[in-house]
């Protein structure tokens, strides 16, 4: 399904993605418009990669500060090598897990064409090779690096679907690529080698990267400089206070919950399986937001979560959402 937009309001809809729709949507990006797209992390906002232009109305449209890099999307393995140098470390996860959820900062590759907004003026440039066919058909049509955050305001939610899409940025960009709700459900996990680093959580865990390259994964200081997306402390927030590690609910509190507790409004995942939760962490966060401003609740209480797997992103983007906002 394509949503294509006047930028007045997104009016057309077709239903059955074909490659029709495919096609439309990489020309609409060849000619420098945004598009969203789904991925198999959260839904993505893309942008020629090489285009100024281009990259500016990404940073209009969701109200994202500059020193924030975005993440450059590729077609393929190739087109990765022709924008960036990745070390011997890099390329033995590559072969293991591209396609697929995880993001590398590395050295940009001298005469790349990348805009210098993309990377916030920085030397690296975080890239990824996804997993979703949807989002490499797109990719592979629109022929060019794809510079793709978010498609939803700055610092809210995460959008996996093409309707929260549509709630963030109707009127905005100019088409939704409708494919269904994401599959991982959290953004991708994002990493730099030499030492490896875990620079932000995601898809692919630190035992995953660990064990392939037999190797200790290291976390990033508190308060370090911004090299990657997902970096800001105050992120991926409802309108609603958000309240960590809640037993005990207060007359004001909904509960989002995990595992086999009593009173959750929602439940991310009453058998206590990560993946499940992770898959519905940002819809039901969306979900319980509306709710609260209708009920008058104010505050979004959720249950501990395990920090093992894919609990740490989850546990992550939790943190995020309720830190104080300025």
């Amino acid at each position: 399904m394509l949503l294509k937009s006047t930028l007045k309001g997104l009016k057309l809809i077709t239903k059955n993605l074909n490659i029709k729709e495919i096609f439309l949507a990489g020309k609409l990006l060849r000619e420098g418009k945004l598009v969203a797209f789904p991925t198999e992390t959260v839904y993505g906002l893309g942008a020629r990669a090489d285009s100024d232009n281009s990259i500016k109305r990404i940073f209009n449209v969701k109200g994202r500060p500059t020193f924030n890099p975005l993440i450059v999307h590729v077609a393929s393995i190739k087109m990765a090598k022709d924008i960036a140098v990745f070390d011997k470390q890099a390329l033995k996860l590559i072969d293991n897990l591209w396609p697929g959820p995880i993001t590398f900062v590395v050295p940009l590759k001298k005469g790349h064409n990348i805009s210098k907004l993309v990377t916030a003026g920085l030397d690296s440039v975080a890239i990824r090779f996804p997993k979703s066919l949807i989002a490499q058909q797109i990719l592979s049509s629109a022929g060019v690096p794809i510079a793709a955050p978010s498609a939803n305001l700055s610092g809210r939610i995460s959008p996996t679907s093409a309707i929260e899409v549509f709630e963030d940025l109707d009127g905005k960009i100019n088409a939704i690529l409708d494919g269904g709700s994401c599959e991982v459900g959290v953004e991708s996990t994002i990493i730099k080698t030499d030492p490896i680093t875990l620079l932000r959580p995601g898809g692919i865990s630190p035992e995953d990267i660990q064990r392939i390259t037999r190797t200790e994964v290291f976390f990033l200081n508190e308060g370090a400089s911004i090299v990657a997306p997902g970096q800001l402390k105050s992120h991926y927030a409802p309108k609603a206070s958000v309240k960590l590690n809640v037993h005990n609910l207060e007359p004001n509190e909904v509960l989002l919950g995990f595992g086999n507790v009593e009173n959750a409004t929602l439940n991310l995942s009453p058998s206590a399986n990560l993946s499940e939760a992770a898959k519905n962490l940002f819809y039901m966060l969306r979900k319980l937001d509306h709710e609260v401003s209708k009920d008058d609740f104010k505050v979004i209480a959720v249950s501990p979560i395990p920090k093992i797997g894919i609990g740490l992103a989850i546990n992550d983007r939790l943190k995020r959402a309720s830190a104080p906002r300025y």
